[in-house]
């Protein structure tokens, strides 16, 4: 119990669950939007997979950093225009359609990967974003370590939150996205092209996933590996069930899971994980976010015209 005390009042800790944190914010940001629009996007794990390559590889050949952010983000949006264009006006079926985009962009990156760099056995490394500590409050005692000395990309995961709960609530352009996705033909009505609002929902949302997978590579880590994004794409899916569709709870689900995270890697090194098989340690964040999503997920109010394909003048 001492260990686990010590494990949970410590400035490192808490450091670490932000920093997991802040991959799953982006992506959970993004496909907060694509469904709020509704439009259920599962190309989200290879989206951050393309973005994770992406911008590691515009960095590797001599651009800035943030121009690797930039150019990670328009992948995800090429990948978002591909995925849109598929189901919105055509109508496809968006579980088919978003699997089969995270196959063909993790494909995609898998083979500029191996055509770039044929006879690399190591992945190269970048000189990655470094943490940047905020004068004064990086100095209180725990919070500050764990909230204000981190990477430029984790404060502006933390900002996102609260621009997307700006946008969607406090904007004309968040309303149609909000009505695109529980009543579209009320969109029409107005005037507006449901078409146009969905598709430019999963573009830009598709962006944020694909700098979610770029923060690893360019935050978290300095250099891209296969299965490097290992599920986080399907868990940010859960977390905006998760959150009920709105910004703030599910940047509190993105935390919880990134204590969950943190923790079992901690407790891998007490006198417990001697004992214990590691795959039991690796498996429960996951097995503890299925449980919260199960608990919240009870009380969340779907879209009403998720998965509902719409064409102009339908009643």
């Amino acid at each position: 119990m001492a260990e686990i005390l010590d494990i949970l009042l410590s400035a490192s800790f808490w450091a670490a669950v932000i920093r997991i944190a802040s991959p799953l914010i982006f992506a959970t940001m993004g496909e907060l939007i694509c469904e709020r629009a509704g439009v259920l996007n599962l190309g989200i794990e290879g989206i951050m997979v393309a973005g994770a390559f992406a911008g590691w590889m515009a960095v590797y050949s001599g651009l800035g950093l943030w121009t690797g952010v930039a150019v990670a983000m328009g992948a995800g949006m090429l990948f978002g225009l591909l995925h849109g264009t598929l189901t919105v006006p055509f109508g496809l079926s968006q579980h088919v359609v978003g699997l089969g985009i995270t196959l063909l962009a993790t494909a995609v990156a898998y083979f500029a990967y191996r055509l770039a760099l044929p006879r690399v056995t190591t992945p190269p490394r970048i000189e990655a974003f470094q943490p940047l500590p905020v004068p004064y409050l990086s100095d209180l005692p725990i919070v500050g370590p764990a909230l204000f000395t981190q990477t430029p990309l984790t404060y502006l995961a933390f900002a996102l939150v609260g621009v997307v709960s700006l946008v969607l609530y406090r904007t004309p352009l968040g309303l149609a996205v909000r009505a695109a996705g529980e009543n579209p033909a009320a969109v029409e009505s107005q005037g507006l092209s449901v078409t146009a609002i969905r598709m430019g929902a999963v573009m830009v949302g598709s962006g944020l996933m694909a700098v979610g997978g770029a923060f690893l590579t360019m935050s978290a880590f300095n250099s891209f590996f296969f299965e490097m994004v290992n599920g986080r794409g399907w868990i940010c899916i859960a977390l905006v069930v998760f959150g009920a569709w709105m910004p703030g709870k599910a940047l509190l689900g993105a935390v919880l899971f990134g204590i969950f995270d943190a923790f079992q890697i901690r407790l891998q090194q007490t006198a417990l994980g001697a004992d214990i098989p590691y795959q039991v340690f690796l498996m429960l964040p996951f097995l503890l976010s299925i449980l919260a999503l199960v608990v919240m997920s009870r009380r969340a109010a779907v879209p009403a015209a998720l998965m509902t394909p719409y064409s102009k003048g339908e009643r």
